[in-house]
């Protein structure tokens, strides 16, 4: 797959320089896309979600570098639209090599969007200019509650910037 991305280097430069590292030093090797939310399959949240997620898959990976700090969208501007890319992250503050892409609209996952109950929202950083068919593909494909069976190998991440 060849998905054009875009970055918002200006609005997120924490986020945004955090992945370009990943990408630079070629950190995303064994990376996957082993997550898919769909409506179909998260029953139990009221809230609900559609992205795929992907990176490294395991915090102890010996390609993860130290957690970053949580850039919101209220600090950005940047929101969860159809395409968005975004850092996964568990606490503000937690992100590092986890990221996901936005199916539709998702503003849940902004700042005062309450999928996460901290309010905090996830740090959106960028965008996929096109290539957006492969990303609902993707999502589309078999899964096990919300693992992808089989996962999605990323067989490369480049920058153009």
């Amino acid at each position: 797959m060849r998905s054009p991305l875009s970055f918002s280097q200006e609005q997120a430069p924490v986020t945004v320089d955090n992945f370009l590292r990943y990408v630079d030093e070629d950190r995303f090797t064994d990376a996957v896309f082993y997550r898919t939310v769909r409506a179909d399959n998260q029953p139990n949240n009221k809230i609900k979600i559609e992205v795929i997620q992907g990176g490294l898959k395991a915090d102890d990976h010996p390609q993860v570098l130290a957690l970053i700090p949580h850039e919101t969208t209220a600090q950005t501007g940047i929101l969860h639209t159809d395409g968005t890319i975004s850092m996964a992250r568990n606490e503000p503050g937690t992100a590092s090599s986890e990221f996901f892409i936005c199916i539709g609209d998702q503003p849940a996952l902004d700042f005062g969007g309450m999928r996460n109950p901290d309010g905090q929202g996830f740090a959106a950083f960028g965008r996929v200019i096109s290539g957006m068919d492969v990303v609902r593909k993707i999502q589309s494909q078999p899964a096990i509650e919300q693992t992808l069976t089989p996962e999605v190998r990323i067989l490369k991440i480049s920058s153009l910037i």
